[in-house]
């Protein structure tokens, strides 16, 4: 098989409605249909997370401690939790909304772009571990501070999660908040870049809210860079000539690694 870049990203609280139906029920219990989801090792943790999930949800006031979740958005959201396992799903690429996924914007990609995208791209999901950005999930809450009874959630994900991405034949580029990125640690090799911007004096300082938005735009211009170009970076060198292709700035200095956007 050949190696694989592989880019990593967070999740966004908020989440589009709908999907599709025909897709079918039972999500995280491998249905026969192939709509089950990839890296099947991570599906006992997944049973596990949406059994608990359901039955929190079940206690609105426990819940809404627990999840976070404000008065105003509580009985919408628990039930979603409720029926996590009937609702439809949409991929997940489509179904996050938010700053970063509003960049990315890939439901204006083109096919090609599109397919590399799904090939190329996963979710840190809180309640699904790694997701490929292309595989069908239903809405839910739950992130990565959230508290379920038991384990914690990174008890519950950190070891399976790390043995996928030390596995993963391919670079690995991390582009998940601190939060997420506890939930699936990282093989020494992975590219983990600062999002910064750079001063017109030349200095760089790092970015807030707006990384978010500089993510998604570099996640979006690489896949339609790469999949017109046909290259494969299997190298952080190959990676920052991509970027560089792209019109993104990269740095990688050993373990050292920033991606340089203009100043909002």
């Amino acid at each position: 098989m050949t190696a694989r870049l592989l880019l990593l990203l967070p999740p966004s609280e908020t989440k589009r409605d709908g999907g599709n139906a025909a897709s079918g029920p039972s999500l995280v219990d491998a249905p026969a249909d192939g709509t089950a989801l990839s890296w099947p090792q991570l599906d006992g943790v997944r049973a596990g997370v949406v059994d608990d999930l359901v039955a929190l949800s079940a206690d609105p006031a426990a819940a809404a401690a627990a999840l976070k979740i404000s008065a105003r958005l509580a009985e919408s959201e628990l039930e979603r939790n409720r029926s996590i396992r009937s609702a439809p799903r949409l991929a997940a690429v489509d179904r996050y909304t938010g700053v970063l996924f509003d960049a990315l914007d890939a439901g204006s990609l083109g096919r090609d772009a599109r397919a590399w995208l799904e090939g190329h791209v996963a979710v840190q999901s809180a309640c699904f571990g790694l997701v490929g950005v292309g595989e069908g999930i239903p809405a839910y809450r739950l992130s990565a501070g959230s508290r379920l009874p038991g384990a914690t959630l990174r008890q519950r994900w950190a070891a399976a999660c790390r043995t996928i991405l030390a596995d993963h034949d391919g670079l690995v580029v991390d582009l998940r908040s601190k939060g997420y990125a506890a939930l699936g640690p990282l093989p020494a090799s992975a590219v983990v870049p600062d999002v910064v911007t750079r001063e017109p004096n030349g200095t760089t300082r790092a970015l807030g809210h707006f990384n978010k938005h500089g993510k998604g735009a570099f996640v979006r211009a690489l896949a339609e860079r790469l999949a017109t170009s046909g290259d494969e970076p299997t190298t952080a060198a190959g990676l920052v000539a991509a970027a560089a292709a792209a019109g993104f700035e990269l740095e990688v200095d050993g373990a050292v690694s920033r991606l340089v956007l203009p100043a909002p």
